[in-house]
């Protein structure tokens, strides 16, 4: 296989696993908690942030959702009390996305069904070897991406 071809081929590899196991691992994951995996992403960022607070467009910047779309997940966060939005007062067109108390219990509640079906479905079919050799590749090609 030339290089090309096998760029292609890890490329494909990579569209496979996620296509694959993402619905796996949002079934699971709502099945357990009533938690959408998207819903899921979005606590999981709003957690790990200073304050369990983002701007809206930082948050966008952090998950792995289109823009629009995080924008709808977090009306949705917002209409189950497991989010809300804050005015920024230093830019009145912006606006923070604030985990609440329900929403980081919810999250808390759901980290290990997910961090399980992580480990079930993925870590656990790598060595360790491979799972650093990934996780080192994925790195490479998202710091050529940031510039």
């Amino acid at each position: 296989m030339t290089a090309d071809q096998t760029g292609v081929a890890a490329w494909e590899s990579l569209l496979r696993v996620h296509a694959a196991l993402v619905p796996i691992l949002d079934r699971e994951v709502q099945r357990a908690t009533g938690l959408p995996l998207a819903w899921y992403d979005v606590l999981l960022e709003l957690n790990s942030a200073p304050n369990r607070r983002l701007r809206m467009t930082d948050l966008a910047d952090r998950v792995v959702l289109s823009r629009t779309r995080v924008s709808r997940i977090v009306d949705e966060l917002v209409s189950h009390g497991l989010v809300a939005r804050d005015d920024n007062p230093a830019d009145r067109r912006s606006a923070y996305a604030v985990l609440t108390a329900e929403g980081r219990r919810r999250f808390r509640a759901a980290a290990p069904v997910y961090l399980a079906g992580i480990a079930r479905h993925f870590s656990d079919q790598l060595t360790q070897v491979e799972a650093n050799a990934v996780r080192s590749a994925m790195r490479k090609v998202l710091r050529a991406q940031r510039g």
